[in-house]
């Protein structure tokens, strides 16, 4: 039988303060950041086609000669569906990415982990605020402005 299961320890890992160990340990981390910025590269593309495509059939529909759109909404909030995916995708991100982290200093993995257990920030945490504000920066007009027609 494993020693582990003899001796009653519930740890999922066997984890060794060796050199590999530890190697692994920040290649899962940056694996983690990698993660972390593709899940941002995909929010980006959604938010943009969204305002890319509110932005197209607005314009198309004020150009001389084009005809009127049989559902005149539907490109508005195709595009607003896609800015809350890509809005919804940086959120989710953000929570899997602090989750892994947590996971990653956890007990069992603070003895290959590094020295100490200083909080590391990322610029990911700022990237994905600031990605979000521009998603929205849309709306807040109306959040400040009165937006009754007049």
């Amino acid at each position: 039988m494993n020693n582990q299961q003899d001796s009653g320890n519930s740890d999922r890992f066997d984890v060794r303060s060796t050199a590999t160990d530890h190697f692994a340990w920040l290649r899962t981390r940056l694996a983690v950041e990698r993660t972390l910025m593709a899940y941002l590269r995909t929010s980006v593309s959604l938010i943009g086609f969204g305002f890319a495509i509110v932005q197209f059939f607005d314009r198309l529909e004020q150009m001389p000669g084009a005809s009127t759109a049989r559902f005149p909404e539907a490109a508005r909030d195709l595009g607003l569906a896609m800015i809350f995916c890509g809005v919804m995708a940086a959120i989710i991100s953000v929570y899997e990415y602090r989750w892994m982290i947590r996971y990653l200093w956890s007990e069992t993995f603070v003895s290959i982990a590094g020295l100490c257990k200083e909080k590391m920030y990322t610029p990911l945490y700022a990237t994905t605020i600031v990605l979000i504000l521009i998603a929205y920066s849309p709306f807040l007009p109306c959040c400040f402005v009165s937006c009754s027609p007049q």
